[in-house]
């Protein structure tokens, strides 16, 4: 550990990282409650920083308070607050007005995490721009196979034919409508609420000729009327739908449908003891996610059940989400100069830890990410 005036604590002989303490005030910034939000605040704000792996750094963070006794924790608490006063915050943390999931709301969520610059997200997706788990199947190395193997194995568990009218709700840049229709013959429609992905998807499709079989809309799905599909996916979208809305969410799927097609959900769903899962952490819901929610697998099948669905096949694809946001972390750490030129460095420390403990929470079986 190394403090703000240049003191040095001695490291243990097999330390794995170095942690900064720039400010004064940098550990009652970073430790007092609440503790889902006040590390990563400290972090993005570079009230702290860390020259090591990020992962290690979670670990021993919470190894810590699980091993303080619960009377020792309020003192520490204490003896922190009389260090100096924590400065306000910048202005990176989501402010969103309305009702939960109306919506008005909704996209102003939607625009808060997906609306960065193009060349943002170049920087640490493939080529191919997908914002979801690769596959990692035997024999694959690289994330942009891993990415097409994931389409390819999304579109032939739907069973996916040539003339079939398909609907992707949450679209992205267009990766999936776009290889539907070309190496799978579908007609595709997909929706998506960020503008950015919106203009960016059209560019794509215009690019490719396919024009006459792809088309991609600014809207919500809630406003899905009249159009029937044999096919309907949706990808780490239903982290957005809120516990509240499933219903709607699958009863909108449902009347969408055709009789005799096959609907595809794909997101993550939360482990937790009573089974309902869990809102997105404080540092999620303010800097990264906001309105976010994971709910449990359980409450996915009721949800599903309920409006009709027949649930034929459950995949976890846990290990696979954990090996694609390293991927995405080592090369948002590469391309950190760019990151910063396209954005701010308060933007890139937010993705850097964001895609560091998410790994993490992949990898301890702490999230599922399910098809």
């Amino acid at each position: 550990m190394e403090l703000w005036d240049g003191t040095r604590v001695p490291a243990t002989e097999n330390a794995h990282f170095t942690l900064f303490i720039n400010e004064p005030f940098a550990l009652r910034a970073a430790f007092a409650p609440p503790l889902d939000l006040s590390p990563g605040r400290a972090f993005v704000e570079k009230w702290i920083d860390i020259d090591g792996d990020i992962e290690l750094v979670i670990d021993a963070i919470e190894n810590a308070l699980e091993i303080l006794p619960r009377l020792t924790l309020p003192r520490l608490i204490a003896q922190l607050m009389r260090l100096p006063n924590v400065p306000r915050a910048s202005r990176h943390e989501a402010q969103l007005h309305g009702k939960r999931h109306s919506k008005q709301r909704d996209a102003a969520a939607i625009g808060f995490h997906y609306d960065q610059p193009i060349e943002f997200y170049r920087s640490f997706l493939d080529s191919r721009m997908v914002y979801s788990c690769g596959y990692w199947d035997e024999g694959v190395q690289t994330l942009d196979d891993a990415q097409v193997a994931k389409i390819d194995h999304t579109l032939r568990k739907l069973r996916v034919r040539p003339g079939e009218r398909l609907l992707d709700i949450g679209c992205g840049w267009g990766a999936l409508v776009l290889r539907a229709a070309q190496q799978f013959g579908a007609e595709a429609l997909g929706v998506t609420l960020s503008r950015l992905q919106y203009e960016e998807a059209q560019r794509r499709i215009a690019q490719a000729g396919v024009g006459d079989r792809v088309r991609v809309e600014l809207r919500d799905y809630r406003d899905l009327r009249g159009e029937t599909f044999h096919k309907i996916v949706s990808v780490g979208m239903i982290e957005h739908v809120g516990r509240e809305r499933l219903q709607v969410y699958f009863h909108t799927a449902f009347d969408a449908l055709r009789k005799g097609g096959l609907f595809l959900n794909h997101g993550i769903a939360q482990q937790s003891r009573d089974g309902r899962g869990c809102r997105a952490s404080g540092f999620m819901d303010r800097y990264v996610f906001p309105d976010g929610d994971l709910v449990s697998i359980e409450t996915i099948l009721r949800a599903a059940g309920r409006v009709g669905f027949e649930v034929r096949d459950v995949e976890n694809l846990r290990e696979h989400y954990a090996r694609t946001l390293r991927a995405w972390h080592k090369n948002l750490e590469a391309s950190c100069d760019n990151v910063i030129a396209a954005t701010d460095e308060r933007t890139y420390r937010i993705w850097k830890i964001y895609m560091a403990g998410s790994a993490r929470n992949f990898w301890r079986c702490t999230s599922y990410y399910v098809i």
